[in-house]
């Protein structure tokens, strides 16, 4: 069952539009941190998914086109065997379905932490950064319902 924090208040949740915003802007922040984990050569897919969120966030794309441009990013994961560029492109494909569904807004900081782990760098680091740049309004949900999810398992 999904937690109803973080569904929509126009679709029956608790969700303000505004917190689904913050929550977009933390998620898309979480993946944009990562690009330079793959160095120059980075799958032209990834940066459009956090152009078509950036849109999204400004009124200026539909739920549609980030659906699209979230499934173009998992794409790219599913077409690598390099683990560290499997969990930056999940992390971005997360990062802009957070416009189709809110909780999706969890999953880069959880692929921060795979891809990370991958490259041989800090997850306590990254886990640090990530909780800095939580804004404040969702500070409390991002925590608790991290504290539920997968992130211990990494």
């Amino acid at each position: 069952m999904r937690d109803k924090r973080f569904i929509a208040e126009h679709r029956g949740g608790l969700l303000k539009k505004d917190q689904h915003l913050q929550l977009m802007q933390w998620a898309c922040d979480c993946a944009e941190h990562l690009l330079p984990l793959l160095g120059e050569h980075i799958d032209e897919r990834l940066p459009y998914a956090l152009r078509v969120a950036d849109a999204w966030m400004k009124g200026n794309a539909s739920v549609g086109d980030a659906r699209k441009a979230a499934v173009a990013a998992h794409t790219v994961a599913r077409e690598s065997s390099d683990l560290i560029v499997i969990a930056v492109a999940r992390a971005v494909g997360h990062a802009v379905a957070t416009a189709h569904m809110a909780d999706h807004s969890l999953g880069p900081a959880y692929y921060a932490l795979k891809a990370v782990k991958h490259a041989g760098k800090s997850i306590d680091a990254e886990r640090s950064w990530q909780d800095s740049h939580i804004p404040l309004d969702v500070k409390d949900l991002v925590l608790s319902a991290r504290k539920n999810k997968k992130f211990s398992k990494i």
